[in-house]
């Protein structure tokens, strides 16, 4: 038998967001919402907040946004000095679109 999946992420849903910008700049928060498994509310909450603390920029793009990400922000822990770069290589991402 499968086991069960635990209901716990070795990632936070802050960095699931920016992940998720960063392999699609156009996404809908709709969208990222669904792949999470949050709200959009709770996604719009995130996104944000990191637009307030430049590790994202939101351009308007027609009638959606676009997001491009700063990829030379530090991580938020206290356990290293690592930046969004790092983050995106580890998990062989593009940095944005």
């Amino acid at each position: 038998l499968p086991k069960a999946q635990p209901p716990w992420s070795f990632l936070t849903n802050y960095a699931h967001v920016l992940l998720c910008l960063a392999e699609e700049s156009r996404a809908r928060t709709k969208d990222i919402a669904v792949r999470i498994g949050i709200t959009e509310r709770a996604v719009q909450r995130i996104i944000s907040e990191l637009e307030g603390q430049g590790y994202i920029r939101r351009t308007r793009d027609g009638r959606r946004n676009r997001y491009s990400l700063d990829p030379s922000r530090p991580l938020r822990h206290p356990l290293g000095q690592q930046r969004v770069s790092a983050l995106l290589a580890l998990l062989a991402l593009p940095r944005s679109r």
